[in-house]
């Protein structure tokens, strides 16, 4: 079975992240209310990125790290502007 780690693009501007075996039907709940507090409040206007994993674990930790970044670097990958991420990345204390 494959797993999705997705980017949604909001009504509001704000984006989402969140992962699922079915991409096409978790976009419907999203859009119908019924798949997230933020995307019930901010319905999805579309899918902006995604990638496949192979396993849920690897799944679940890529969307974790995903919901860490920013706003900006989430905007950055899904618009294909890696060179971009380093330079968004947090700076580490230390």
């Amino acid at each position: 079975m494959l797993w999705f780690v997705y980017i949604l693009k909001c009504s509001n501007g704000s984006v989402y992240v969140g992962s699922t075996s079915n991409l096409s039907e978790r976009f419907d709940r999203h859009r119908s209310g019924d798949g997230a507090a933020h995307t019930a409040k901010c319905p999805p206007e579309r899918v902006i990125w995604s990638e496949e994993y192979s396993s849920l674990n690897a799944a679940v930790t890529r969307e974790r790290q995903l919901k860490g970044w920013s706003r900006a670097k989430k905007l950055a990958l899904a618009n294909g502007q890696f060179a971009d991420l380093r330079k968004l990345a947090k700076r580490r204390s230390g």
